[in-house]
């Protein structure tokens, strides 16, 4: 009767046989390749400061120690001054890219929307009139609108002396837009915790309402109810503190209005250029995502009673956006990125102040170059995230 051998042991070398297994042989492969990567930067870095120290120069940040010695015209957010440090410099220039970049495209994304509703409308001079912008605003180089808008904002709006006011508070020039600034008195705290709390309380109330929606079909005025807890718990505390809350209303002394906030028109001019040149690639972007969803969905909910403007808002907008979603990710990259044209119109952002004053005063092309590229690669690898996870959100879910 035969016998059954058992298997003979693998007498190949240990590597060999690491090598013959697929999950093992696919970690070596990716060690290597980031191996022979990082050797690359690190004989990159070291070429670059070899070649430094032989011209005279020594590769290092402490410039960002330095007086900076220039002015910016617009801080918004922290104070500066020309006896400021080049990485206070920085720090500003980082903050008006961030500024410029996020309203961009809280601005882009509405006008994009509307613009792509607006042009499948069944009404021909509607649908006509947004294909000519689009494709006339599409086919011009952003830059050109960008110095268009700044020229139209400097050149045609009135001097100071002759601003257009709005109700001895706001006033429009062609050297900014000034409006009244807040300035809180004690008792502050109160109305900012119950502004907080009434965040938290929509945002617990919204899941709960569309958990309840999915359950049971019911469906409550969400926007109404938020706005009025928002509102209504805010104005209650800030009457009950006293009302700590005062303004600071800008008045012509001079040349020029002090006091309050400016919007200086660098700002205006890129912010709206920006907006709707992005605005314009949304909309296609956003017609497409529609298109790509079966007529049958609008028919099915037109039989069941539902009016148009709420079948694009609960059938049709819901399921678009699970085509709409990656590409819009590309287009809020553009935009940020684009926003680096700012130096052409004396925009300070992050170039204008690391990437050009800077550079030029300290001499240290591959320091701030390479602070430029880190903070750019850092923004889009945020915005990438948040629309990934935003993108699986919205993704179907399988049962």
């Amino acid at each position: 009767m035969a016998t059954i051998s058992e298997t003979s042991p693998d007498k190949r070398n240990p590597i060999a046989r690491l090598w013959s297994n697929q999950q093992a042989r696919s970690v070596i492969i990716q060690i290597v390749t980031l191996t022979v990567i990082f050797a690359a930067f690190a004989l990159i870095i070291r070429n670059v400061v070899i070649n430094l120290e032989a011209v005279g120069k020594e590769f290092s940040f402490d410039f960002f120690l330095y007086p900076a010695a220039y002015d910016i015209t617009f801080s918004p957010f922290i104070e500066y001054s020309s006896r400021s440090t080049h990485l206070r410099a920085a720090v500003v220039g980082l903050l008006n890219t961030l500024l410029v970049a996020t309203c961009g495209i809280v601005l882009a994304t509405i006008m994009g929307f509307t613009m792509g509703i607006l042009r499948l409308s069944k009404n021909w001079l509607v649908n006509r009139m947004v294909y000519c912008f689009l494709e006339f605003t599409r086919n011009i180089p952003v830059l050109l609108h960008i110095l268009f808008i700044h020229g139209l904002v400097v050149t045609q709006l009135p001097v100071p002396k002759q601003a257009m006011n709005f109700a001895d508070s706001f006033f429009l020039t062609n050297r900014g837009f000034y409006l009244p600034s807040p300035v809180w008195e004690a008792g502050a705290w109160i109305v900012a915790a119950a502004f907080v709390i009434s965040i938290a309380f929509v945002v617990f109330f919204v899941r709960w309402a569309k958990k309840l929606q999915e359950e049971t079909g019911r469906i409550y005025p969400v926007f109404w109810i938020s706005a009025g807890a928002i509102v209504g718990a805010t104005g209650v505390a800030f009457l009950a503190a006293g009302m700590p809350l005062s303004w600071a209303v800008p008045e012509l002394k001079g040349f020029n209005f002090r006091g309050g906030v400016a919007i200086k028109p660098e700002f205006i001019a890129l912010w709206l250029a920006l907006s709707y040149y992005t605005a314009c690639f949304i909309a296609e972007i956003v017609r497409a995502g529609i298109l790509a969803i079966s007529y049958g969905q609008t028919e099915a909910a037109y039989a069941l009673g539902l009016r148009p403007n709420r079948t694009l808002q609960l059938v049709i907008i819901p399921q678009a956006l699970r085509v709409i979603v990656p590409p819009l990710a590309s287009q809020y990259l553009n935009l940020t990125k684009n926003s680096s044209l700012a130096i052409a119109i004396g925009y300070m952002d992050i170039v204008a102040t690391v990437g050009g004053i800077t550079l030029m005063q300290t001499g240290k092309e591959m320091e701030t170059m390479i602070v430029v590229l880190l903070i750019y690669l850092t923004i889009s690898l945020l915005i990438s995230g948040f629309m990934n996870w935003y993108n699986k959100k919205m993704a179907l879910v399988e049962r």
